[in-house]
């Protein structure tokens, strides 16, 4: 099995990825360390890092899903093009595919989340507010299906309400 989250910085994509992860004994494959390891060893950032650890992620999810492990990849995969880049993983794997977008409807919230993570990573630069605007359209743009749920959720009702769906 093979899920892909998706959504804005800030909303809990992680934490619900960790969450799932423990429940279904899954990989947890997020993009923010690698690209943040390309950034420490000298890369430089722009849009070819970021596509590098999106490249890097699939490499090390085909492995784990042709070893029988469940993946979860944990990205904002806000472009077509990377979620795409999923769904030929599935098809080239023969394995099941599932999208989980993660909103936070409340703004304020979401702000205020963005702000408190701090510095997760020493040389990837943290997403601020001004920046997810144009993410959010790409992802507002998104029409195929997926489960979307909103992180304002205790940890026991997201988990129960991703589970429902990955069940159905």
């Amino acid at each position: 099995m093979l899920i892909a989250m998706a959504g804005l910085p800030g909303t809990g994509k992680s934490r619900l990825a960790r969450l799932l992860a423990r429940d279904l004994r899954a990989v947890v494959l997020s993009v923010d360390p690698v690209e943040d390891a390309y950034l420490r060893a000298g890369a430089v950032h722009d849009d070819v890092t970021g596509l590098g650890a999106y490249l890097a992620v699939e490499s090390v999810a085909e492995e784990n899903l042709l070893l029988g492990h469940a993946v979860i990849v944990d990205a904002v995969n806000d472009h077509p093009a990377a979620r795409q880049q999923w769904v030929d993983l599935a098809a080239r794997v023969g394995t099941r595919l599932w999208f989980v977008e993660v909103q936070l409807l409340d703004e304020d919230l979401h702000r205020e989340r963005l702000t408190a993570r701090g510095t997760r990573y020493p040389a990837l630069p943290e997403p601020g507010w001004e920046s997810l605007a144009e993410r959010a359209r790409a992802l507002a743009d998104w029409t195929d299906p997926r489960l979307r749920l909103d992180a304002s959720l205790d940890d026991a009702e997201l988990l129960a309400a991703a589970k429902d769906w990955l069940d159905a």
